[in-house]
């Protein structure tokens, strides 16, 4: 793909991918896959993995600690928050989330310095039962592994609100019988129109409500 750098890693939420180069984050619109394009970049040479969850992206910067985005605009994520636990964090190649309770957590690996827990979010946190949260990171424990051992990767565990798997078969249990997710044709339908995405408005009667009045 022009424009990458050695890609590190990536991580697709929806219609965007975000890949981690030499560079740093940049941003891919892959509604055709076939056809990505750039949209944006956030300098970060060190960006090692990414982790996208809801509005938010996690990011391993290595001597940066945990760089958060906000992701609120897909195509230009901006940095919401850098958190190094005071310095401690400074060797980060990966970072994966995982909800334990109803405290969100980051489990970081901190290369030299071990495996790292990070709270992001607890009932303390504002504004917590709503769907993105503002995390509030703050380091809750630490594993040093012997023999000078780094820690240089996280395996991934079950996404929140995941609903099925990479070949579309349901791994999460709905509340109705029957009842099941949308697979990938399915969910195209609701927001392309001849492979072009379509976007509604604030304006009732906008093109599609003349369209059909006529």
């Amino acid at each position: 793909i022009v424009g990458l750098n050695h890609p590190r890693s990536v991580a697709v939420q929806f219609r965007y991918a975000y890949v981690c180069d030499e560079d740093g984050v940049k941003v891919l619109d892959v509604t055709d896959k076939s056809k990505p394009v750039l949209k944006s970049m956030i300098r970060l040479p060190e960006a090692q993995s990414i982790y996208l969850a809801r509005t938010y992206a996690y990011v391993a910067a290595g001597s940066r600690g945990l760089v958060i985005l906000d992701t609120t605009k897909a195509e230009e994520p901006r940095v919401d928050q850098v958190f190094t636990a005071g310095g401690c964090l400074n060797d980060v190649h990966d970072v994966k989330l995982g909800i334990t309770y109803n405290s969100l957590m980051a489990y970081v690996a901190d290369g030299k310095n071990g495996l790292r827990v990070v709270q992001l979010t607890s009932p303390d946190t504002p504004g917590y039962e709503g769907f993105s949260p503002k995390p509030t990171p703050r380091l809750i424990a630490t594993f040093r592994p012997k023999h000078e051992t780094k820690i240089l990767s996280v395996a991934r565990a079950l996404d929140r609100d995941r609903a099925v798997d990479e070949d579309g078969n349901q791994i999460g249990v709905f509340g109705r019988v029957g009842a099941r997710p949308f697979n990938g044709p399915e969910q195209r339908k609701f927001f392309l129109r001849d492979s072009v995405p379509w976007f509604v408005t604030d304006n009732p009667r906008d093109a599609i409500y003349e369209w059909k009045s006529r």
